[in-house]
Order: structure tokens, then C-alpha cells, then sequence
């Protein structure tokens, strides 16, 4: 029997079901026939035009991204809109697009599970517990030895994918590190989490100035982590290759491939 979209579909909802999913969320299949059939699927951070002609040139039937396109409502889908752009070229080149976002964030080899895995992380537990002790948001965990905040934001540098943003860093450079926080994505929400303030370092994307300017001055006046800012796409490229192992597990007839195309929004940084 040949695999169509909807076999897809049930092989994600088994490794990152629904259930854990934020209601705000927006993950699933956005389009395709559930009935047409895939011998390949494409794996990236974010549906962009580029993307979508990478997965159409590979002969992809389906695109299985980790940012939902439509997020956000829209009210016009027209092909002058990179997102109408997106799903006419997917639609023409018969290209299905799913996403599994906060779906994918919390199963104990998701985003951030694989960001604390990478850096060396043991005995990590999620920062906020989701539906079993060993499922949820962001990691906190332990380094198998001590290290600084300035060796640790190098081993980042070379871990993650080079962007214009690169890592940057609130604290002393020959501060002691050994308990690690994390958020891949965008984690000032996690900021006054206990796990977070019990850490050394709090490691997460997107950082805003005024959450980040009252973190640091607070734990300056009574102890608190240290902060390393990365790029949000760089922390969450890291899980496509896991994701795709565990697609390949699922569905072994299928070919999966994973993108290496940087949708970092970022280009270029002048250093003062």
C-alpha cells in the first residue's frame, strides 16, 4: 500500500502528539490531500519561498516544518504575500506543508531536549512539566563538569549554525557554570520560572531589552543565572536531524531530507 499524507500525519501525531500542543498553536497539516500519495518529505525550520522551491526541487510530497505558516490570522492568501507565496508554489508543485511546533517543543526528544543533549546536559528535566514528569518546556539540567560562561558560549558558537545575530552574553566571562537552563525558541515567558532562577545560566532566543535589563539588574542585587541569547531558528535547526531519524524509524519506505537553507531573518551585524 502506498503511504499518503494522512499515514504522514499519524506518524507525527505518534511522535509529537497533539495533546501537547499550546491551545494557542497552530500545527497540523495547513494543506495537501489527505489521500495523495508521499514517497518524500522535506524538513525545515520555516515555511519561506525558498523552502518551498528546495522541497519542490527535490521532488518532496510533503514539507514538514516546525514554525505553523499561519500562526497568525490573515485575510488574503495572494502570491504578492510571501505567505500566499508559499502555499501556491507548495499547492502547484503538489507539496503538502504540516507543521509540529509547541507539539514537538515538549516530547523528551524535541527542541529543547536535543539543545540540552547536544551541550552535554544530564539528569535534564523540563523547566515547566507538561503531561508526564519527563514531557514539557525548556530543559534544566546539570554539566557532567563545571565549565565558565564565557567556554560554554563558544561551545554554543561552534554547536549552532553561524548567524549575523551569534550568541550573546550576560555575565562575567570566567563565571563558574554547572546548572544549565534552556529554552529553544523564544523563552522570556520561562524568565521568573524557579528552575530558571535556580540555575547558573539560562540559555533561550529572542530575548526583548526590557525583560532582559530588569533580569540581569535583579539577579545582580540577589543572585541569579547568567544570560546567553541565540539565534531562535539556529537553536531549533539543531532538532531537524533527530526529527528525521525518528520520521525514517516511523516510515522506513519513505526518504527524508533535511534542509540546511538559514532562514536566521538576519544577514549581516556591524560590530561597534
Amino acid at each position: 500500500m502506498p503511504t499518503t499524507v494522512a499515514d504522514i500525519c499519524s506518524a507525527i501525531e505518534r511522535l509529537w502528539p497533539m495533546s501537547g500542543a499550546e491551545q494557542w498553536d497552530a500545527a497540523g497539516l495547513l494543506c495537501g490531500d489527505p489521500t495523495s500519495t508521499v514517497s518524500s518529505v522535506h524538513l525545515a525550520v520555516d515555511a519561506v519561498p525558498d523552502v518551498a522551491d528546495e522541497a519542490i526541487a527535490l521532488g518532496a510530497e510533503l514539507l514538514l516544518v516546525h514554525h505553523p505558516l499561519l500562526l497568525r490570522g490573515v485575510t488574503t492568501i495572494a502570491e504578492d504575500g510571501f505567505k500566499g507565496a508559499v502555499l501556491a508554489r507548495l499547492i502547484r508543485g503538489g507539496c503538502a506543508l504540516v507543521s509540529a511546533h509547541t507539539n514537538a517543543d515538549t516530547v523528551e526528544t524535541g527542541t529543547s531536549a536535543e539543545l540540552a543533549y547536544r551541550i552535554g546536559l544530564v539528569e535534564a528535566m523540563p523547566i515547566v512539566v507538561g503531561d508526564s514528569p519527563h514531557r514539557g518546556t525548556g530543559r534544566v539540567g546539570r554539566l557532567a563538569e563545571p565549565t565558565t560562561l564565557g567556554r560554554l558560549a563558544r561551545q554554543l558558537g561552534d554547536l549552532l549554525p553561524a548567524t549575523a545575530s551569534g550568541i550573546r552574553v550576560s555575565g562575567e566571562f570566567d563565571r563558574r557554570i554547572e546548572t544549565v537552563a534552556l529554552c529553544g525558541g523564544a523563552g522570556d515567558a520561562f524568565l521568573a520560572e524557579p528552575a530558571v532562577l535556580g540555575a547558573d545560566v539560562y540559555i533561550t532566543s529572542d530575548l526583548r531589552f526590557h525583560p532582559a535589563s530588569a533580569f540581569r539588574e535583579d539577579a545582580r542585587l540577589v543572585g541569579g543565572p547568567a544570560l546567553i541569547d541565540v539565534s531562535h531558528w539556529a537553536s531549533e535547526w539543531l532538532w531537524l536531524d533527530t526529527a528525521a531519524e525518528e520520521l525514517r524509524a516511523q516510515l522506513p519506505s519513505i526518504t527524508v531530507t533535511v534542509s540546511d537553507l538559514r532562514t536566521d531573518p538576519w544577514d549581516f551585524t556591524i560590530v561597534q
